[in-house]
């Protein structure tokens, strides 16, 4: 993908991360425990400890400097969430929520989107499947777009239902 923008991918240990940084980029490798930020073509995957413990925020906060649009990955088969409610006002960055692991039998998807809108006041959300595609190309071309406003009207225009906008403001 040609992109100028960069995307920080954040979320718990074992959500996914790693596993969407390979689908995105058209890898075939296999996930491994991030133990550092990982800098990949456009992606900055992140440890899940940065986002589990607060003592590792100021990591956070100093990578969002050098990108764009914030990935917040919730993962469908975890009922717990690590993001507090309005997590993602602490970022001056275009956030886009993403299920994860839409596809396991267990998944919740409906509390995972909760989860995440309570973490998101306003932006994109996208179910998706490492597995079967589901929603890449969706996060891909959230991407692209520079402004709350072109990500609404994206998210507007798709006739795909694993993709909306909300604003609880």
């Amino acid at each position: 993908m040609n992109t100028n923008h960069r995307v920080m991918i954040i979320g718990s240990i074992g959500a996914g991360k790693s596993t969407m940084t390979n689908v995105l980029l058209g890898r075939k490798a296999d996930a491994v425990k991030t133990q550092t930020l990982v800098y990949t073509d456009w992606i900055v995957d992140t440890p899940g400890e940065y986002t589990e413990n607060p003592f590792f925020y100021k990591s956070l906060m100093a990578t969002m400097l050098e990108v764009t649009h914030i990935v917040f990955i919730q993962d469908a088969t975890n009922p717990k969430t690590i993001f507090p409610p309005g997590f993602a006002t602490g970022f001056t960055k275009l956030p886009i929520g993403v299920v994860t692991k839409a596809d396991a039998d267990h998944a919740n998807i409906e509390r995972a989107l909760n989860q995440l809108r309570q973490a998101i006041p306003k932006g994109a959300l996208v179910i998706s499947s490492s597995l079967t595609g589901q929603g890449i190309k969706e996060i891909q071309e959230l991407v692209q777009c520079a402004t709350f406003e072109a990500m609404k009207a994206y998210c507007t225009q798709s006739e795909e239902n694993h993709v909306s906008y909300h604003e609880n403001m």
